[in-house]
């Protein structure tokens, strides 16, 4: 992404808004030792040097970043924008937030935004409760994801884990959003509260009318992590079995020795030994080998289910393993888990070699 042709089209674009922008400069600088830079890392270089180049006065920098920003691709690369902006913009808070809210129906200011809200919290908390009424949904959904208590790769946002009531007043102008990206922000800004405020979250859970399909929606998607852990009052908001009367048979891996970039491939039966229906949510686990031949734990839905008295369901799965950015595999045994209502019924081990 922070390539030179992107640095190319990047430089002509301010070239064009600023007439004293020097461009083969900037690409000289900027793509200067770039090689073994992390994303993030080049992301922040490039902020750095653009600063360089741009007017000193503050004000008239930000007119350019205004200028330029509509004529470019919307992308990650566009996070330059704002983290500029939550570089270089903490001595003209008002004009850094107002740009905040234009760069981000562009590329996000989720990042940037936490910032300030790391230096100043309840100037900026404030503005953001404003932001969550905005007709754009994108402003609405930076009110919700720049104040998550932990924002992946971002910093945790202590003020609002001591306080999670803080951000509470954006989630209740936020949970009837029409805009599902907006409510999945919405739900993960809960889910996030599910770690460190369980007893917070279940309440304002509880409190809300889920007759509002938007609002049962986020409900749901917000609860994910407790009902896989199993948390009895987040399983009692959707009516699945506390104690559930199952028992699995026939449980096993169709070749308990794979390797990477094949498929992991199980069936198992479930019986109900209950005389009424049982509500069910049904995970499987893996737990994969580290590189310390350590195991570390991944849940994955698998289904939701009401099973009939005495009903018996067969179910079976397949699932690719190879390697993404966020897992990377080692050969050694691993472990496959079924999980019904957030209870471990059975567990099988399988090889897996690189």
């Amino acid at each position: 992404m922070f390539n030179k042709k992107f640095y190319n089209e990047l430089a002509l674009a301010f070239s064009k808004a600023d007439e004293n922008f020097g461009a083969t400069k900037f690409i000289k600088e900027v793509t200067k030792d770039m090689e073994p830079l992390s994303l993030n890392e080049r992301m922040r270089k490039t902020s750095h040097i653009l600063r360089k180049h741009l007017p000193a006065d503050y004000k008239k920098a930000i007119e350019v970043l205004y200028k330029v920003i509509p004529t470019t691709q919307r992308g990650y690369t566009n996070l330059v924008f704002p983290d500029l902006v939550g570089v270089y913009g903490h001595d003209n808070v008002d004009l850094s937030l107002e740009a905040l809210k234009y760069f981000t129906q562009f590329g996000s200011s989720e990042f940037a935004i936490r910032e300030f809200l790391k230096r100043d919290f309840n100037r900026t908390i404030k503005v953001m409760h404003v932001w969550a009424k905005d007709k754009n949904a994108d402003v609405r959904r930076l009110a919700s994801e720049g104040s998550r208590p932990r924002l992946p790769w971002s910093f945790k946002l202590d003020e609002v884990i001591k306080n999670p009531k803080s951000t509470q007043g954006i989630l209740e102008i936020l949970k009837t959003d029409d805009e599902l990206y907006v409510r999945k922000s919405v739900a993960n800004h809960l889910n996030d509260h599910s770690k460190d405020n369980t007893d917070f979250m279940l309440r304002v859970l509880k409190s809300w009318d889920k007759s509002n399909a938007h609002t049962a929606w986020i409900v749901k998607h917000a609860s994910r992590s407790l009902i896989k852990k199993g948390n009895a009052s987040s399983l009692a908001l959707f009516d699945f079995e506390k104690n559930p009367k199952i028992k699995i048979q026939n449980f096993k891996i169709l070749k308990p020795k794979i390797k990477l970039g094949t498929n992991l491939e199980f069936e198992f039966d479930l019986i109900s030994e209950k005389n009424i229906k049982q509500k069910l949510v049904v995970d499987y686990i893996i737990h994969y080998q580290k590189k310390g031949k350590e195991l570390s734990a991944k849940v994955f839905k698998l289904k939701e289910l009401e099973l009939k008295a005495k009903e018996k369901i067969s179910i079976s799965k397949k699932q690719m393993i190879k390697d993404f950015t966020t897992r990377k595999h080692f050969s050694g045994e691993h472990l496959l888990e079924i999980q019904v209502n957030g209870k471990v019924l059975a567990k099988l081990a399988f090889k897996l070699s690189i």
